[in-house]
């Protein structure tokens, strides 16, 4: 889902004007245990969006997209 959204930034990287899309288990909290990812509820289908100045009907695109593949 991740890689087929083209708008949407690939990031872990927050702080931008951007909207961006990360998959936590395997970026932001990858270098803890599995049991612990679990006790926090990053299951390994979570993904996190942080949305940007993007127009909204652009984004709902660009994750429909995604989410269809």
């Amino acid at each position: 889902m991740v890689d087929s959204t083209r708008l949407i930034s690939i990031t872990a990287n927050l702080g931008d004007t951007k909207t961006t899309i990360t998959h936590p288990a395997t970026t932001t909290h990858a270098r803890i245990t599995q049991a612990e990812r679990d006790a926090a509820g990053i299951g390994d289908g979570l993904l996190r969006v942080a949305v940007g100045l993007e127009d909204v009907e652009d984004l709902q695109q660009d994750l429909l997209t995604g989410l269809s593949t």
